[in-house]
Formats: structure tokens, C-alpha cells, sequence
């Protein structure tokens, strides 16, 4: 009887153990599948997506915020890009192109500058655009050299060029990658959080850099040859505005807009 009362005894320990082995083991497999949603980068929107944002009021957001970025000085000389090793990209250019990393004009307007709203937004939630925001590699250079994007938009890269080049995103916050891409080919990336600014080039050609910028809402700009940028339909209110330029570095401004109002700015750089 003894014996009998033993045995059952081990047998029902054995058999609680392995229940709990059982649930370590479940416990385990539920751990392993919030790591693999992490990795892939929508639990990092979804956190930048706090619930306590609101929607964005477009019905008031009618105020406009504008103005151009100058140069304080003589404007300094263009640098050429110097092209070598590649018969393609050195045939792609009868005279070497511009160095787009500082570009200032006669009248001293600075191209190539990053402008966006830093503070002012926060509180609200923009919708993802369904338009993919495009780089492209033509004459053996980045298209466009700098350039905006939302978290979550699509991010197409493309080669025009009929030799081989490849992509290297090289941020701090997002994930790398590197495409290796020959002439019509064509991968699509996206970015999960915001990062002003990040850089993208090519191994294989040196020269070769380009910049991206990764926000949470829509309001950026670009300056062109004339150093212009708007920032439009705004709610009215008190925002700071940035300036990014990659030689220049940053300049900031806190601005007021009431309803209805285009307020006009200047951001002046110098060495």
C-alpha cells in the first residue's frame, strides 16, 4: 500500500512539472513574437502615433508660414565633383558637375537647405501619403540630393544609369540597408522614425551622397535656386522652425501665425 501511495505521488509531481514546463514554454513563444513585431519597425510608428493626439483640424489650418534661406558674405566658389573610375560616369558629363553640398547663388541664396517645423505639431496626427517619395540615380548622382519624407511613406530608389551603383542608408534611428542596383531596377523602403537628417551613398562610387529627412507630419521644404521654401495650411498658432544644411549646420526661429496670416522669414547662414 505503501508503495502504491508513493508512486502516485511521483507520478502526480512529474505530472504538475511538466504543466509548468508547458507554460515556460508558451510563455516563451508569446516573448519571441513581441520581438519579431518589433523588428519589423510598425510597433515603432505605432509608439510615435501616441493615442492622446488628436486628429489635425485642416478646416482651420490656414495659415502659411514662408521666406528664403540667404548666404551672409561673398557667396563662396562652386566645387566641381571630381568623377573617376567608372567610363560610364565619366562619360555622363562633358564638363564635371557641381558640388551640391553648398550651392550659393549670386544674390546669395543658398539651395539644398532642409526647412520643416521642429516644434508646433506635435499634438496632432497626419495621415501616411499613398504617393512613394522617389530617389533616382542619373549621370552618377543622387536625384534630388536632399529630400523629405513622412514615417511609413514609401521610399522608391531607382537606378537610371546604365551601370552599377548601390544605395547605403546610413541613419542613426532607422534601419540600414544597401541596394545594389543596375540600370532599371527599382527596390522599395520605408523609414519608422522620425530622423533629421540622414545620409544615403554609394560605395562604389565615393562622390556619390544624398540626404533624407523622416518626419511625423508634412510640413517641410526644400529650397531651390533661389533659396525659397513655404511651409502652408498651418492652424494658427506658435511653432519653431529649422533650417537644416549639411555644411551650414542648423538655424532656428520660433514663429507666431494667426488665422489666415503668411508670415514671411529669413534664415541667414555664413562660414
Amino acid at each position: 500500500m505503501k508503495t502504491r501511495i508513493s508512486i502516485s505521488i511521483v507520478l502526480m509531481t512529474c505530472l504538475a512539472l511538466a504543466g509548468c514546463g508547458s507554460g515556460d514554454s508558451g510563455a516563451g513563444k508569446s516573448g519571441s513574437g513581441d520581438s519579431a513585431s518589433a523588428s519589423t519597425g510598425s510597433g515603432d510608428k505605432g509608439a510615435a502615433k501616441s493615442s492622446e493626439r488628436m486628429a489635425f483640424p485642416k478646416d482651420k489650418a490656414t495659415a502659411t508660414i514662408k521666406g528664403k534661406v540667404v548666404f551672409d558674405g561673398d557667396p563662396p566658389k562652386v566645387a566641381k565633383v571630381r568623377i573617376q573610375g567608372d567610363a560610364y560616369c565619366e562619360g555622363a558629363h562633358s564638363t564635371p558637375p557641381d558640388d551640391e553640398s553648398l550651392l550659393v547663388s549670386a544674390d546669395k541664396s543658398i539651395k539644398n537647405v532642409f526647412v520643416y517645423v521642429k516644434k508646433g505639431v506635435d499634438k496632432y496626427e497626419f495621415p501616411t501619403p499613398s504617393e512613394p517619395v522617389v530617389l533616382n540615380q542619373v549621370g552618377c548622382a543622387y536625384v534630388p540630393h536632399i529630400m523629405g519624407i513622412m514615417a511609413g511613406q514609401k521610399f522608391n530608389v531607382m537606378s537610371s544609369d546604365a551601370t552599377t551603383h548601390n544605395v547605403h542608408f546610413v541613419g542613426k534611428s532607422n534601419r540600414e540597408f544597401n541596394h545594389t542596383q543596375k540600370e532599371g531596377q527599382k527596390d522599395v523602403e520605408e523609414f519608422a522614425r522620425e530622423e533629421v537628417m540622414a545620409r544615403i551613398k554609394c560605395d562604389i562610387h565615393s562622390w556619390m551622397g544624398a540626404y533624407v529627412g523622416v518626419l511625423y507630419h508634412p510640413f517641410y521644404s526644400v529650397t531651390g535656386d533661389q533659396g525659397m521654401f513655404s511651409l502652408g495650411k498651418l492652424p494658427p498658432g506658435e511653432y519653431e522652425i529649422e533650417a537644416w544644411h549639411e555644411k551650414l549646420k542648423t538655424k532656428t526661429q520660433k514663429v507666431t501665425v494667426g488665422d489666415g496670416e503668411t508670415k514671411e522669414i529669413t534664415f541667414t547662414f555664413g562660414k
